[in-house]
């Protein structure tokens, strides 16, 4: 693995997603969720990426960090997307993101999208490049994943999305898998959805229904290393209920 996919790993693996009820519209709300995940390169812990979620009704500002050794390279991602609800496609859109990313391949991206999600306009280190989406509309990493927990929850089997990334769009394909029993050390047995998805990078996401289909473990599957995250703490005041479990 790349330090390049290492740095989009940051950001798409630890990407915790918000919805609301099964088979219904999301439910206005104002609350928080906050995770903590460690991120393993070949089965050694590398760093770690927090995660914080701000719910205003139906939007929300998601504030990530996360730092990594990789290959002995430091890296540091931070980024602030801010998504909301749309009535008109029924799902969630990104309407803005900065990200940071210092180390190696450092960027300063901001990055502003049409309501539709169609179209988006990329100032990347100061030089501004628009891009367009003629299928699926245009998401960061954290609305990505805010709308794949949405389908999963809606009980879609397969799906696509496409992703704005530095040099323009990157569609994905998913594909929802078996319930597996998954044995994490800090949490003991779970129950947990696995996701694929296949497409620029293959990750297999695990979501578990009795944390709110919280995000409790990724797998990076490169041609050489395997990257992986694991949940380590969680704690939620959003509805159906407020959880906090953050474990020693």
């Amino acid at each position: 693995m790349s330090v390049s996919a290492a740095m989009k790993w940051g950001g798409v693996v630890m990407s915790l997603s918000i919805a609301a009820q099964a088979n219904s519209q999301p439910v206005p709300q104002q609350c928080e969720k906050v995770a903590y995940y460690h991120i393993y390169l070949s089965g050694i812990r590398t760093g770690y990426m927090s995660r914080t979620e701000s719910w205003q009704g139906m939007s929300a500002t998601v504030t990530s960090q996360s730092k990594a050794s990789i290959l002995g390279i430091g890296t540091e991602y931070d980024q602030q997307a801010r998504l909301t609800w749309s009535e008109q496609s029924d799902s969630w859109l990104t309407t803005s993101f900065h990200q940071v990313v210092s180390g190696f391949k450092s960027r300063d991206m901001k990055v502003g999208f049409s309501e539709d999600g169609s179209e988006s306009l990329v100032n990347l280190d100061g030089k501004e490049t628009s891009y367009e989406s003629q299928g699926e509309p245009l998401r960061d990493v954290d609305t990505l994943s805010v709308q794949i927990r949405q389908h999963l929850i809606d009980g879609l089997e397969q799906f696509t999305l496409t992703r704005q990334a530095t040099d323009g769009p990157e569609p994905y394909q998913y594909q929802v898998q078996a319930i597996e029993t998954l044995k994490l050390d800090k949490w003991g047995e779970l129950e947990a959805i696995p996701v694929e998805q296949t497409g620029e990078e293959r990750i297999t996401f695990w979501y578990a229904p009795e944390l709110d289909y919280q995000l409790i473990k990724a797998r990076y599957h490169g041609f050489i290393l395997q990257g992986g995250a694991e949940l380590q703490s969680f704690r939620s005041s959003c509805e159906p209920e407020s959880i906090e479990v953050i474990k020693p």
